[in-house]
């Protein structure tokens, strides 16, 4: 009949959902993965593609991959981040729950994390602490030092409420995934996803898991100390307010206060005295703290400008007050009063013959004068330099 449209009858349904699993020497439990999975998927009635990973492995574990009905794809770059981005980058699924293939979680709680994805959530986080850990299935390291310590670190830092930021069974959505735009290809990958997921304003939430104890044969491929630092690193690197921010405002103020209070001449008292040596730290501690802070614009600027944080409307507000021109005249300021000081300690001078001089007033004169011109040279080049930093930015 004319118009009418041809049945596309052989069509395949479309893949709702891709489970990947990074392998590395996994023929131990691989097998027992994939089966629980494919039996999910049948017995929910859940549209899916099974995905592996691997990593280079030089065991069995491809081909019971494959001969279990799996799409095997090869990760050329070693690493548990590079393999779930290649298994990741064949998904077709709308959904995507990432598990590892040593049998130590349980598949058929794919159905609580599919249902979580269905209604919103961009990103579904197993939970073990809410769940259950079977004996032995995680070191006491780990599980009352080092799992407690890094999410404690990157709820505080990033303001997430996930509880249990190294969990290897995740569900999120491909459109979530390709926000991310994720680059670390080790441990830390896990981290770098819910600290994106924060940083993007994600819906986030959780699904109770049961962690097993691991079929594997040999040794495990996590390094509890190695890749704890690598996370803790990446969560430092990713929070320039906590690396560099804090700390500096912390030694800035600190070093004003403490000068201030030194100048007006309240460190002297019968019971202890402090001056010139402690003005000195006084100094140093203000030079050191504006030199931080900088740290922290620069690298939050960088940041951004690479794709490595979103957009922040807060700094935008800044930089649409502060120019590089605001930057020199405060810069000018500074250099030019300091330096007025240091002129007037001159003339202090040439008023004794050029001879000795009372050392407290001249030290206090010298401090506030140094520090001043140092200020202001500092923000002069910093201003040059956030200029050719924001070049790129749109």
């Amino acid at each position: 009949m004319a118009g009418t449209q041809p049945l596309n009858v052989g069509a395949p349904p479309e893949v709702e959902l891709s489970v990947v699993m990074p392998c590395l020497n996994e023929e131990a439990g691989i097998g027992g993965c994939i089966e629980q999975i494919a039996q999910t998927f049948a017995q929910h009635q859940i549209v899916g593609e099974i995905i592996v990973a691997d990593n280079g492995s030089s065991d069995g574990s491809r081909e019971i991959a494959r001969g279990l009905g799996a799409h095997v794809v090869f990760a050329g770059e070693k690493g548990y981040g590079s393999a779930l981005m290649a298994g990741i980058a064949a998904a077709q699924g709308t959904y995507i729950i990432m598990g590892d293939s040593d049998g130590s979680y349980d598949f058929a709680q794919i159905p609580a994390f599919l249902s979580k994805l269905r209604s919103g959530c961009d990103l579904v986080m197993g939970n073990r602490f809410q769940g259950s850990i079977q004996a032995g299935a995680m070191p006491p390291l780990h599980k009352y030092f080092g799992n407690p310590v890094l999410t404690g670190i990157g709820r505080m830092f990033f303001k997430t409420d996930c509880h249990d930021f190294h969990c290897g069974l995740r569900g999120f959505t491909k459109t979530a995934y390709e926000r991310m735009s994720l680059r670390t290809t080790g441990m830390e990958f896990a981290s770098e996803m819910v600290v994106k997921a924060s940083l993007l304003n994600l819906r986030t939430c959780e699904v109770p898991t049961t962690l097993s104890r691991d079929r594997r044969t040999g040794r495990s491929h996590l390094r509890s100390w190695h890749d704890g630092w690598r996370h803790l690193r990446f969560l430092l690197l990713y929070s320039p307010r906590w690396l560099f921010l804090y700390p500096g405002l912390t030694f800035l103020f600190a070093g004003i206060a403490i000068g201030v209070w030194l100048l007006s001449g309240s460190g002297k008292d019968e019971h202890i005295f402090l001056d010139l040596h402690a003005l000195l730290y006084a100094v140093a501690a203000i030079l050191i703290g504006f030199q931080v802070v900088l740290f922290a614009v620069f690298t939050k600027i960088f940041a951004i400008t690479e794709g490595l944080h979103p957009h922040d409307p807060k700094l935008g507000r800044v930089f649409q007050f502060f120019n590089l021109e605001k930057g020199l005249l405060s810069g000018t300021a500074l250099l030019v009063l300091g330096s007025g000081i240091a002129f007037y300690s001159l003339i202090v001078w040439n008023r004794t013959g050029f001879g000795s001089l009372n050392s407290v007033i001249a030290v206090r004169l010298a401090a506030v004068a140094i520090t001043m011109i140092v200020l202001g040279v500092e923000t002069i080049f910093s201003s040059f330099f956030l200029s050719i930093l924001g070049m790129t930015r749109k």
